[in-house]
């Protein structure tokens, strides 16, 4: 018999509360910036058979509100003070990519396995070929660290010694590690002690029950949520800049199918397995959590009373083909899983856009960039540490402008306050703030790109900027609204030496070497000229804006720093084309009139025929080729490749 709903909702918060208290213990016990600070993590509690049934409500990564750990907690028999580990992200489909350790422990009570904790953190550095691990250059997994395969790290209370050194051993700065490795396990002993506490209070039957009807509740709340969407077909495409270091577009394509109180994403005509790190290791699970984070998201904004763990998943399923950059199969590299992952999430909300246009808003910024920096100070010390992401904003929405510096799908990741890093990497900051002109235009506009300047001290030192992105495509503006300005980043800026870095992610940098990084801004909602010409004057005078973009974008004519009412009017009276669902942007217009949805679709089905080890490398040849002949059809130009290459028919 299911539980009262006031006793479910109490049982629910408690369970939330047990998260967050995992959560700010390893907040507060960790020693890396980016666990500290920046709040790259994730804690939850697991049923017995792995599956997420509370999380934390407000702090931490996001993304892991249907993280199932039924793979690998399958995987062992437990006895009391076991804690178990992975990072690999081929076994168990649990972690993503390597940097991001996962521990779960299991909590007995009476001797009866009744539930476990569990969680995540991302590890500044787990070895491999450079500093911080992850780059877009690297090829297969083998040089992307340290692989940990699911193994117990405690085993009844003894720890794994020898583990602990073979981990140690192969990471730049050990201490560091092992320091956060241990605020996991103070992490975990706190889940695992709230949770007696609540079985205390509620009894063991009680809270079993609970358990699924928590999982059960969530799910009626989403099927609900699912059922205020027309049903029918909507398709939307969304591209990272780059399929490798200086390579073609990567695209990501999303069909959605609402029928009912049922969904379905189908990622076919998404990207062939790369080449390069910005692979999926999704396994082809239908509600792998890296597929459906951008769903979670959706259900939550359309109704935030949503409950929030694996039950919200249970009505969608998502397909993912095999040997694409959503299901890639070892040894394909997945560092930067997380770049394809925000791209996913942006074509999930271009998918909803276009099936209740009015309801949702428009584009995220993205391409938020992870700054790492690898130096020694002057005693010789090595410093290797996490200066904060840099990203845009989120996007417009019907009623109001989208947040600046910090995107709608970030999670509650945070910057590092400069103060903070200052005091522990020997660099000095020079600029941080907003991008002006960077938001995109709309009635409400998007939220406005960071900017992010330092100069570093130290020979040798290197700077990794992962996840660069957005310097070619900006994010999408939704009913009239114009989409948000692309990224930079530069070397140098305003000196004979500067260097336009565009989406170079590895940067080896000499003292006096300074460092600029633009984010990208987020998609504008409704037609810029129906924004009030006082809210535009705003933000000139914040800096927001410029005056010249106020007469271009929104038609607003400023005279000392006031709109002129009658120059406005004129200006605004002026004869426009009708406003789109969707704008690009120029960049992606431009690129989708020589790459449309037919071309698309034929490149799909000969890639698909395609052993999976050739397919970057012919998309890549099929592409130079219709730069060459923009004119041709895509099956002509696979024939000639064929002549060309006589052993790919043999394949």
């Amino acid at each position: 018999m299911s539980i009262d709903r006031m006793s479910l909702q109490i049982l629910a918060d408690r369970c939330a509360a047990a998260a967050e208290a995992m959560a700010y213990t390893l907040m507060r016990t960790a020693h890396s910036t980016f666990v500290k600070e920046t709040e790259d993590f994730s804690c939850g509690l697991l049923t017995p058979d792995g599956v997420t049934f509370a999380s934390p409500k407000a702090i931490g990564a996001t993304w892991y509100i249907g993280l199932d750990y039924g793979p690998v907690v399958r995987m062992f028999d437990y006895a009391d003070g076991d804690i178990c580990i992975t990072n690999d992200p081929y076994a168990g489909a649990v972690a993503t990519h390597t940097p991001d350790i996962h521990i779960w422990k299991p909590v007995f009570i009476d001797g009866e396995l009744v539930c476990f904790v569990a969680g995540h953190i991302h590890n500044t550095d787990m070895g491999g070929a450079v500093p911080a691990t992850l780059s877009r250059t690297l090829t297969e997994i083998q040089q992307e660290g340290i692989r940990i395969p699911p193994v117990k790290l405690v085993k009844a209370g003894v720890m794994n010694t020898e583990l602990i050194e073979l981990m140690t051993r192969n990471v730049r700065v050990p201490a560091q590690n092992w320091g956060d490795l241990n605020a996991q396990l103070a992490s975990v002993a706190v889940g695992e002690s709230r949770v007696r506490e609540i079985v205390a209070r509620f009894g063991l039957a009680t809270f079993r029950q609970g358990i699924g009807d928590l999982l059960d509740y969530a799910e009626a709340q989403a099927r609900r949520i699912i059922r205020g969407i027309p049903d029918g077909t909507y398709f939307h495409a969304e591209y990272a800049d780059e399929d490798s270091e200086g390579g073609n577009p990567c695209r990501i394509a999303i069909t959605l199918r609402i029928a009912g109180d049922e969904l379905e994403l189908d990622y076919t005509g998404s990207d062939p397995q790369l080449n390069a790190s910005l692979n999926m290791p999704t396994g082809g699970r239908e509600r792998h959590v890296l597929a459906m984070v951008g769903l979670g998201y959706v259900l939550y904004s359309l109704d935030n009373n949503l409950l929030l763990n694996a039950g919200v998943l249970r009505p969608a399923r998502a397909i993912l083909p095999r040997g694409t950059v959503v299901h890639a199969v070892e040894p394909a590299a997945v560092g930067m899983r997380s770049l394809t992952c925000s791209i996913t999430q942006s074509a999930t909300f271009g998918v909803f856009a276009a099936a209740i246009p009015q309801r949702m808003p428009a584009s995220p910024a993205g391409g938020l960039t992870i700054m790492n920096v690898k130096t020694i100070d002057r005693t010789g010390r090595l410093v290797m540490a996490s200066v904060g992401p840099v990203g845009g904003g989120a996007g417009g929405c019907s009623g109001a402008d989208g947040s600046d510096g910090s995107g709608a799908n970030y999670s509650f990741l945070k910057n590092t306050p400069v103060e903070i890093n200052e005091a522990e990497v020997p660099i000095r900051f020079n600029a941080y703030g907003l991008v002006p002109n960077s938001a995109g235009p709309g009635r409400w506009r998007g939220g406005s790109g960071t900017l992010m300047e330092f100069e570093v001290f130290a020979p040798q030192t290197m700077v990794t900027a992962r996840n660069r992105d957005r310097s070619h495509f900006g994010a999408w503006g939704l009913n009239g609204g114009k989409a948000g300005a692309t990224s930079s980043f530069v070397r140098n800026p305003g000196r004979p030496d500067q260097e336009i870095l565009d989406n170079r992610d590895i940067v080896h940098c000499n003292p006096g070497d300074v460092i600029r990084i633009a984010g990208s801004g987020a998609g504008g909602w409704g037609d810029p000229f129906e924004r009030p010409p006082e809210t535009v004057a705003a933000d000139v005078a914040s800096g927001l804006l410029s005056t010249e973009a106020a007469e271009r974008d929104y038609g607003v004519v400023l005279v000392n720093g006031l709109p002129d009412t009658q120059a406005t009017a004129q200006r605004r009276a002026t004869p426009r084309p009708a406003p789109a669902l969707f704008d690009y942007g120029p960049g992606r217009d431009a690129f989708e009139r020589l790459w449309t949805v037919e071309r698309y679709d034929a490149l799909t089905e000969i890639l698909a025929q395609t052993p999976i080890p050739w397919r970057h490398w012919l998309k890549g040849m099929i592409f130079a080729a219709l730069r060459d002949a923009p004119g041709q059809q895509i099956r002509p130009l696979y024939a000639e490749i064929c002549q060309r290459f006589p052993q790919l028919n043999a394949t």
